[in-house]
């Protein structure tokens, strides 16, 4: 967690994008709470069936915000990358990302935002696992489910020192934001884990905060069937890519040759094991310990190889901001 007693520069801009979609209950009660900090307010209107953004248009005033009509509906990822693309239009520095139903309290911003108004980080996220009584209050499939998604994003994408990637409180800094190409990031549900991934390539700085988990019953519009059949490939292709690009494409380093060492040696293992064994089994002849050690060996050194190339990522955890650079 960052902690920080500056104040805020009054010269940074800061807005924040509310995506809507079924939030006509609790839109105007987020609004309300949405704090004098903030410059812009641009809403999200992502072909609503509740008509959201028209909702807000005839009952609530306050100048400071811009509706945004989607002709179809693109999605969480969708609706946040054109607020992203506006607020980088209308000069923003910090762009805040916050849910219009009511799950985040709008009077964190501050608090959300200071790693970045600091210099200490280009990109912040809200971390609903900090707190054992926060996480008492999540319904037990969910809490499951973000802790398997947080593994997995350790791996993916290298942030070793964050949890809660499906997180969608998140503000970022504009030298992060214009290093990243929009238009390939997801559009769904897979946006948050993606904007992670396309974070780490650049090495951008990551800073938590710790926040409590408010569920009030809403039903969510993700399906578990399909985070198990669309998000392993999605992961899989994108640990992949960042292995390259991180241990191959720009730099070779000690975790180059220890993943290039320890696969070689491990694969190698496996497979000279598995064919001695099925021979065995078809031939009725024991292997020799010779044979065993030969398959044993390099498949253990190679397993700790790995294990010390993933030693060596997690001490890589990118700590110099982007912003420091521009």
């Amino acid at each position: 967690m960052y902690q920080s007693n500056q104040n805020i520069d009054k010269d940074i801009s800061i807005g924040v994008i509310i995506p809507c979609y079924r939030v006509r209950n609790m839109i105007i009660d987020v609004l309300k709470n949405i704090g004098s900090i903030v410059d812009k307010i641009y809403l999200i209107d992502d072909c609503c069936p509740e008509g959201s953004g028209k909702f807000v248009e005839s009952t609530y005033n306050d100048e400071r915000i811009n509706i945004i009509y989607h002709k179809a509906n693109l999605g969480v990822g969708g609706a946040v990358k054109t607020g992203y693309r506006q607020a980088l239009n209308d000069g923003c520095t910090i762009i805040v990302k916050l849910d219009g139903d009511g799950q985040m309290d709008p009077k964190l911003i501050e608090k959300i935002i200071k790693p970045i108004v600091d210099g200490a980080a280009d990109y912040s996220k809200g971390n609903r696992f900090f707190d054992l009584a926060s996480i008492k209050s999540m319904p037990r499939l969910r809490l499951f489910g973000n802790s398997v998604l947080s593994l997995f994003n350790k791996f993916v994408c290298g942030y070793w020192n964050i949890m809660d990637p499906t997180n969608g409180y998140t503000a970022i800094h504009k030298s992060a934001l214009l290093r990243l190409p929009l238009e390939k990031i997801e559009n769904r549900f897979f946006f948050e884990s993606d904007m992670l991934f396309r974070l780490s390539l650049y090495k951008a700085v990551i800073w938590e905060l710790p926040m409590d988990a408010v569920y009030a019953g809403e039903i969510s519009n993700l399906k578990i069937s399909k985070v198990l059949i669309d998000f392993p490939f999605k992961y899989l292709t994108r640990f992949l890519k960042r292995v390259f690009y991180m241990y191959f494409l720009r730099e070779f380093n000690v975790g180059t040759l220890q993943i290039v060492t320890g696969t070689a040696l491990f694969m190698f293992g496996l497979i000279f094991g598995l064919v001695k064994w099925i021979n065995s089994i078809l031939t009725g002849i024991p292997a020799t310990s010779g044979t065993v050690m030969l398959s044993s060996l390099p498949l253990i050194l190679g397993f700790q190889l790995l294990l010390s190339a993933i030693f060596y990522d997690m001490q890589n955890v990118p700590s110099a901001p982007i912003q420091k650079y521009d």
